[in-house]
């Protein structure tokens, strides 16, 4: 049986570990030839080694999110080793906790730049590449934090707000244009992945003490979230069963906001 992406070509930012890792590695059991990018060069070779050792159509890309310039290259080495691209997860993102006194305009700004401006980025070019060859999917990873207000992540409140609004924006206009391209977010809750511990650098320890009691009585599924969990949100959005989702957002917190 052919498998819900087979034929397709996915490009997965942040691919490298984590949620985009897991996503890369359940769009490859589903027949998609996938592109792996992401700004740890390092690792996301030496995962891509791994998947390739096993059969797997992936390879991988250096890209900075924030760079214009690597994106075109990025999405140009897609469409010339692969014929295309049909589904792009723009899942790169980085988070700090700091409240509003103690952030700083260098760290609010480099936040709004990797979680926004790359978001941004990306959808530009691949509706600029999809428009023309039959459409495809766009997947904006915003957060739970993006719908509720974190006394301790301003940037990243602001960062995956935006996300959500931003999406929406595209996804309309692609629908009015006759594009056949749906652009889609999801909302992660708490999941396991390396991003909670590099938050956590720095981090006063009230602030994580505060944090970790707070969320071990509201999460009504009693437990974090994995990164399967999210790449399995993924793998419905790029897949044809999502076709006429549009501009929307799907939330996998556990129960988290619907109490």
């Amino acid at each position: 049986m052919a498998g819900r992406l087979q034929g397709k070509v996915a490009l997965v930012t942040g691919g490298a570990s984590g949620i985009g890792l897991a996503t890369v590695e359940r769009f490859l059991e589903e027949g998609a030839t996938v592109v792996m990018a992401d700004v740890a060069v390092a690792q996301g070779e030496a995962e891509t080694k791994r998947l390739a050792a096993m059969g797997k159509p992936v390879s991988f890309a250096a890209l900075d999110v924030t760079s214009p310039e690597q994106w075109e290259s990025a999405v140009a080495k897609v469409v010339s080793s692969f014929g295309g691209l049909h589904v792009l997860v723009n899942n790169a993102g980085i988070a700090d906790i700091r409240n509003i006194e103690e952030e700083t305009l260098a760290g609010f700004r480099k936040t709004l730049a990797v979680n926004l401006d790359g978001v941004f980025l990306g959808t530009q070019r691949a509706i600029a590449q999809m428009k023309n060859n039959g459409g495809g999917s766009i997947i904006n990873m915003a957060s739970i934090e993006g719908l509720i207000g974190d006394p301790s992540l301003p940037a990243y409140n602001a960062s995956k707000g935006g996300v959500r609004l931003f999406t929406r924006s595209a996804a309309t206009h692609c629908a009015r244009a006759g594009y056949a391209i749906r652009v889609n977010c999801i909302c992660p809750g708490f999941i396991e992945t390396p991003i909670h511990g590099k938050a956590a650098e720095g981090a006063k320890a009230s602030d994580l003490s505060r944090l970790q009691d707070y969320l071990s009585t509201r999460i009504p599924a009693g437990r974090f979230g994995t990164a399967a969990d999210i790449a399995n949100a993924c793998l419905y959005l790029a897949s044809d069963e999502s076709s006429y989702v549009m501009g929307t957002d799907i939330v996998v917190d556990g129960g988290y906001v619907a109490q």
